[in-house]
């Protein structure tokens, strides 16, 4: 199991199969994190967003995203996957999945993973609104795309 704890994916993320990949006798916490597609953002509205990546680059640092957390917290187990392509509004993202022996741990890992993945993963989306698109840069937002679309320097 443990060659698909980190996915990226093209079609629609069920929560509960993540949920599965963690589940453990020694686990006495599961916290998810579920990042959805959101209709307003800065005051401007959201048809959609599509989502790309450099997929084994991507995969490279969700893996090593779970090896920082196991050596933070130790004695976890987390699952993260990230969809790509075209998704609408309210549409599921990303999900982490974290067990710990005790809840603490669980979340702070979980917040963890979410915040590195918009650190280090080459994972780009474009915002799709009502009166035009426009790439975003960096998951952060502080580094816009000069070509206009992102180029894997970017994520060197």
């Amino acid at each position: 199991m443990m060659d698909n704890l980190f996915e990226v994916v093209d079609k629609p993320i069920v929560v509960e199969e993540l949920v599965k990949k963690v589940e453990r006798r020694e686990a006495g916490a599961i916290t998810t994190f579920i990042g959805t597609v959101r209709e307003w953002t800065k005051g401007r509205r959201t048809m959609y967003l599509e989502y790309q990546a450099y997929v084994p680059m991507a995969v490279k640092m969700l893996t090593k995203i779970g090896e920082e957390i196991t050596l933070e917290w130790p004695n976890t187990k987390v699952a993260i996957t990230h969809r790509i392509g075209r998704l609408n509004i309210s549409d599921i993202a990303v999900v982490i999945a974290v067990s710990t022996p005790h809840r603490k741990a669980a979340y702070e890992a979980n917040e963890y993973a979410i915040e590195r993945i918009k650190q280090i993963v080459p994972i780009w989306k474009k915002e799709h609104w009502e009166d035009g698109e426009t790439w975003i840069g960096d998951q952060l937002e502080n580094k816009a795309y000069t070509s206009g679309k992102p180029n894997m320097e970017d994520f060197q």
